[in-house]
């Protein structure tokens, strides 16, 4: 009978490596396949070139596993797909997450194209996160993307854009495992990279200055910063959210009025909500922490301490066009809500929420207030342990 043949992403650090390990055990014919994703080092902190050496981590641990290997040049389609998309974002006042992009567009898209046309019939990744299936009474299939059996390193948020015709054909072979076992298996196998440090940088990049890099091409800009005291009557009637309804009151806005001039900025595109370092600001008892930017007037408005009422919100927005259902049969109808846990960041843990379907909109209310709730990043949704859906923070 003939082997299945899996194409794994060898990106060159141990948790691919231990994938593809796993995967040939298992009996698989097991291919490794390096994504070279950029080519600019003129923003990288350092005279390393990380692709370089990760592509060379990655041609040897297939080597020592006795598997094909090449690498394949996806940097245009990263300039065009995510690296354009993150200017546009942050020229706008948003923070996008490249890191979701990343899987949506990349290695779930255009990787997973790339690995079929070689004859794949699943691709892999050492992503800690794991996939189930569900059949429905009518006999459809659905394919469920479950959180990591590691819960500190669980990411299963990265992965929350993903499609069902993608998770089809995906597989996650340390999924069960825990970050220290696959380590262990990778020292056991005499693999070079089971003592590598895990990835900081951007996805695509690797080790850079993320200021460094916007700074290619969003120009510095002076504008004002302007300090929103805590005791401003704009917080005296925070929005309750009582009904579906009173949810559109979910976010503050502020004018230069509402507060006090206390310095000035370089560009109000490079700071993001909840950000403290970079304001340049001193003689405060408590640090300043940005409570929100308006790219328009190029203004920026901060509060004093992590306490500060402008941190937090109870309620965030996704427009229709940014709702994504990972469980497409479970998609709420206009006019109804559902019990939810949810997260708007990576490794926060989850929290109780409910989801509300208006017309032009899906409302997100936290039963606690949540802090730094950013414009372009994805909050996830999940019944227990399951990702069911997520979408761009309006």
């Amino acid at each position: 009978m003939k082997k299945q043949r899996v194409i794994v992403g060898l990106s060159g650090g141990v948790d691919s490596s231990v994938a593809a390990y796993l995967l040939k055990e298992q009996g698989f014919e097991v291919i490794g396949l390096f994504m070279k994703n950029w080519h600019d080092e003129s923003v990288t902190i350092s005279n390393e070139c990380p692709w370089l050496e990760d592509s060379n981590d990655a041609m040897l641990v297939a080597e020592k596993l006795g598997i094909p290997f090449q690498t394949v040049d996806l940097s245009k389609e990263y300039k065009e797909r995510i690296v354009d998309y993150m200017f546009d974002e942050y020229a706008n006042g948003r923070t996008p997450n490249p890191d979701v992009l990343c899987n949506r567009e990349i290695k779930f898209d255009v990787f997973l194209s790339i690995a079929l046309s070689l004859g794949a019939d699943f691709v892999a990744t050492g992503h800690y996160c794991q996939k189930s299936s569900i059949q429905t009474a009518e006999g459809t299939t659905y394919f469920q993307l479950l959180a990591g059996a590691d819960a500190n390193k669980d990411q299963s948020y990265f992965l929350c854009q993903l499609t069902q015709a993608q998770l089809a054909k995906v597989l996650f072979p340390i999924g069960q495992l825990k970050k220290v076992e696959v380590r262990e298996i990778a020292l056991q196998q005499g693999l070079v990279t089971a003592e590598k440090k895990d990835s900081q940088g951007l996805c695509f990049i690797g080790k850079v200055r993320l200021p460094d890099f916007l700074q290619q091409q969003l120009q510095p800009k002076t504008g004002a910063i302007i300090e929103i005291h805590a005791d401003s009557p704009l917080y005296e009637t925070l929005p309750t959210a009582e009904d579906a309804l009173e949810i559109q009151a979910y976010k503050k806005q502020y004018t230069p009025e509402n507060g006090v001039e206390v310095g000035s900025h370089n560009g109000a595109h490079f700071f993001t909500i909840g950000q403290r370092k970079g304001l340049g600001v001193g003689g405060k008892e408590e640090p300043l922490f940005v409570i929100a930017t308006d790219v328009e007037t190029n203004t920026l408005y901060v509060g004093k301490g992590k306490a500060h009422p402008g941190l937090y919100r109870n309620t965030l927005k996704v427009t229709n066009d940014d709702v994504h259902w990972v469980r497409e049969d479970l998609r709420l109808p206009k006019g109804t809500s559902m019990h939810v846990s949810a997260r708007i960041r990576y490794r926060q843990p989850l929290q109780n929420a409910t989801l509300f379907k208006e017309d032009e909109a899906l409302y997100i209310q936290f039963t606690s207030p949540q802090s730094a709730i950013t414009s372009g990043q994805f909050v996830a949704w999940y019944l227990g342990d399951e990702l069911i859906g997520s979408g761009v923070i309006t």
